[in-house]
């Protein structure tokens, strides 16, 4: 249950630090998350590039992730070292280090949240 509300309130606090409604939309296709009516954005260091994502589906604990940083405050969107083309890019799949430390364990938030290209270079308003 705790693990639950966790990832429901990370995924929630990505939604709206990315400007994605995605807890609220399409609710009938999936319970937790969906296509956002607003895509938002995600920064990605190695390209110095902002890609475009949409929704978000929980995963659990199994496979591949890469780490997200849902703080807006560094480049104005959350953000990444790989993106789309870099190796060490795993396709979306991310965590986020919820009881913060440095660690991927049980007690972080795992999803899914695709990045589409292009890049561009500036946040669009």
């Amino acid at each position: 249950m705790r693990k639950t509300l966790l990832t429901a309130f990370v995924v929630g606090l990505l939604s709206v630090v990315m400007a994605v409604p995605a807890l609220a939309a399409n609710a009938k296709s999936h319970p937790v998350g969906g296509r956002a009516a607003t895509p938002g954005w995600v920064y990605v260091e190695s390209t110095g590039l902002y890609y475009q994502t949409f929704g978000t589906t929980p995963l659990p604990m199994h496979g591949t992730f890469q780490q997200i940083i849902p703080d807006a405050s560094v480049y104005g969107a959350p953000y990444t070292e790989f993106g789309p083309g870099d190796r060490g890019f795993v396709g979306g799949r991310w965590w986020v280090d919820v009881n913060d430390n440095g660690i991927q364990d049980e007690g972080d938030a795992f999803f899914q949240c695709p990045l589409l290209g292009p890049g561009v270079a500036e946040l669009p308003t």
